[in-house]
């Protein structure tokens, strides 16, 4: 890629100008699967995540298989001909909720169809059997646990119930951040939880993480999600507040800007919420090391919330650069 003066970047699979907002773009790796995927080649697919070697990596793949539409063609006949295996059960899952959660769509309650509630609760539904099974036997399997903290929050089991799922899959992995950004969803109030239940797990993950880890950036999302459930001009006084600026900062101290940080599939995600969070606030100076990092990989969150994501991110972008004197180094 090339730099530009005015901190945008040039190339990168027909991206003239970025930001991508690709998630292959951003993780090439990922790309084999998707092809795999695609073509319905469930010994690829297979060999593909077993070859992961870390929960968190096959999470991630799990959730993004889910989105290649079609995929519960293959994986239905794989997860028949291989019942005691948890992988293509959990990957056929993961793709029912996708399917479930696109109907129902991300409108709040009150905008979303009777039609809509009762055919994403049949698909979460056929989703929570088939993981109910897969947890039973494999107590330990990180990506079956995770989906199912998306089953709890479709099928309103309840605050106690996320939590109960949570724990058996921290028992097994202390720090799994993807499970981690599930349950804080469900904590927020948009889902009967509070604000006081969703900032204190977001502290307590960060805390409690190594050094150097991405748990810290669920600091940065939970403020995220609280000043967007603001009014108006409440929402950036919020994330410009004293308070939240010292959260932001110590919280990205300890995760990605700290030297034990180890980029993996989720750094992109969090230097985006924490780039996002502190140009909202007015914190450019602060952002700046984000969007330095992140070069055009953007993503979807927290972007999304912008009338346009990739104006909002080059103007954030470059304002935040410019106060370092311009440009992606």
């Amino acid at each position: 890629m090339t730099s530009t003066t005015d901190g945008t970047t040039s190339g990168g699979s027909g991206n003239t100008w970025g930001p991508t907002f690709d998630p292959y773009d951003n993780t090439p790796e990922l790309i084999p699967l998707r092809e795999a995927a695609r073509a319905g080649d469930w010994p690829a697919v297979r060999a593909y995540c077993e070859g992961l070697g870390s929960a968190a990596r096959l999470t991630t793949a799990s959730n993004m298989l889910a989105d290649v539409p079609g995929v519960e063609n293959f994986l239905e006949r794989a997860a028949a001909e291989q019942p005691a295996g948890p992988l293509a059960r959990t990957l056929l899952a993961e793709r029912y909720i996708h399917i479930g959660w696109d109907i129902r769509s991300s409108a709040r309650a009150q905008h979303v169809s009777r039609d809509q509630f009762v055919q994403f609760h049949d698909w979460l539904r056929r989703a929570e059997q088939i993981l109910i099974e897969v947890c039973a036997e494999h107590p330990s399997y990180a990506p079956a646990w995770t989906a199912r903290l998306k089953t709890v929050r479709g099928l309103q089991l309840g605050q106690a119930e996320a939590r109960r799922r949570y724990d058996r899959l921290r028992a097994h992995h202390p720090h799994h951040y993807r499970a981690q950004t599930q349950l804080l969803q469900q904590l927020c109030p948009k889902w009967s939880g509070s604000w006081e239940a969703a900032h204190a797990f977001a502290r307590e993950c960060a805390t409690a993480a190594p050094d150097g880890s991405v748990s810290g950036a669920l600091v940065a999302i939970v403020h995220i999600e609280h000043a967007l459930d603001l009014d108006g001009g409440h929402k950036a006084a919020y994330m410009r507040s004293p308070s939240v600026h010292h959260d932001l900062r110590n919280a990205a101290q300890v995760s990605v800007l700290h030297p034990a940080h180890r980029p993996d599939w989720d750094t992109v995600g969090a230097h985006n919420a924490f780039a996002f969070a502190f140009s909202f606030g007015g914190h450019l100076a602060d952002a700046a090391a984000h969007f330095a990092a992140l070069g055009d990989r953007a993503t979807d969150d927290p972007w999304d919330c912008m009338p346009d994501k990739k104006a909002a991110f080059l103007r954030y972008r470059k304002a935040a650069l410019d106060t370092r004197g311009g440009g992606i180094r």
